[in-house]
C-alpha cells in the first residue's frame, strides 16, 4: 500500500495530465457519451439520500464485532475485533465513487451484476437501486460483516440482492456458471487474486459487460494488476479515473484505447 503522501502524488499527477473531464478532446463517441451522460450526471436523485442516511448510522455504529478479514494482509484463521464505525469510516466507498457505481448501472441497464467485496453493503445498495429488476450478487469474506450489511439492504428494502459469504477464492466458483453484465471487484487489493478473480470471471463475460476495479493506484501491486488487465487480449477499452478502473470488451472497438479522464 502506498503512504498517503504517496498517493496524493500520483492523484496529483493524474490530475494534472487526465484528460478533461467534461469531454472536450475525447474522440470516442463511447467515451464521450459516459462522460457527458455517466461521470458529469449531477443529478440528485432521491436513492442518495436514503443510502447515504444508512451510512451516516453505520459512522454512527459503536458495535463491537468478530471480524474475519481474506484481504491484502490475510492470516489464515485470525479473528480481530473491530468497532462498526471504524470499518464505515475506512471501508466504504466515498459517496462520489459509490454514486457513480449507481450511475453507471442504470445508464447500462446490466441484469446480472456481482460484486466482490460487501463490506458493510453501501456500494451494493447503489448497485442494486439502480435497477431494481436486475439480480445483484455479492460476496463478503467476513460472516460478521456481512451480518450488517444484510440490516442495511433490510432498511431499504432491497429484493434484489443475494449475500455470498466466505473466502473469494471459494465462493467465487458458485457464480462462474451464469451471464454477468456488470462487475465490481473490490475484494482482494493484491495484484495475484484479483487477477485470478478476473480471468476466472471471463467466460462469464459479454461483449456489452463491464467490470469496474476498485483502488487500481492503491498499490504497486495493483497498478501491475491494473496494467495486465489493460493488456489483456479480451479487453478493448479502460478508463482510468484513478480510483475506480472501467473496463470494457466491445468488438465494435477495432483498436485497443486506454483513456485517462479527471473525475
Amino acid at each position: 500500500m502506498y503512504s498517503s503522501l504517496q498517493l496524493t502524488l500520483k492523484y496529483l499527477r493524474y490530475y494534472v495530465t487526465a484528460a478533461n473531464g467534461k469531454g472536450h478532446g475525447i474522440h470516442s463517441p463511447f467515451v464521450f457519451e459516459l462522460v457527458t451522460k455517466v461521470l458529469n450526471d449531477k443529478t440528485n436523485y432521491e436513492v442518495y439520500r436514503k443510502v447515504e442516511l444508512q451510512r451516516s448510522l453505520l459512522l454512527g455504529n459503536e458495535t463491537i464485532i468478530e471480524v474475519d478479514d481474506f484481504g491484502a494482509g490475510f492470516v489464515k484463521g485470525l479473528k480481530k475485533q473491530r468497532v462498526v464505525q471504524q470499518i464505515a469510516a475506512t471501508s466504504l466507498k466515498p459517496k462520489k465513487y459509490a454514486q457513480l457505481l449507481y450511475r453507471l448501472v442504470q445508464y447500462f441497464q446490466p441484469k446480472q451484476v456481482l460484486e466482490v467485496g460487501t463490506s458493510l453493503g453501501i456500494t451494493t445498495s447503489y448497485l442494486a437501486s439502480a435497477q431494481p429488476s436486475s439480480h445483484v450478487v455479492t460476496m463478503e469474506g467476513s460472516p460478521a460483516i456481512a451480518a450488517i450489511a444484510q440490516q442495511t439492504f433490510e432498511q431499504l428494502q432491497l429484493k434484489n440482492i443475494e449475500l455470498i459469504t466466505g473466502n473469494f477464492d471459494e465462493t467465487l466458483a458458485t457464480v462462474v456458471n451464469r451471464q454477468l453484465d456488470f462487475v465490481f471487484i473490490d475484494g482482494n487489493h493484491r495484484k495475484e487474486p484479483t487477477l485470478r478473480y478476473f480471468e476466472q470471471l471471463l467466460p462469464c463475460l459479454t461483449n456489452a459487460s463491464v467490470v469496474v476495479f476498485d483502488d487500481i493506484h492503491w498499490s504497486r501491486e495493483m497498478e501491475e494488476a491494473w496494467e495486465a488487465v489493460k493488456l489483456h487480449s479480451s479487453v478493448t477499452l479502460t478508463v482510468d479515473l484513478f480510483f475506480v478502473g472501467l473496463v470494457f470488451f466491445r468488438k465494435e472497438q477495432k483498436e485497443k484505447e486506454h483513456f485517462v479522464i479527471r473525475f
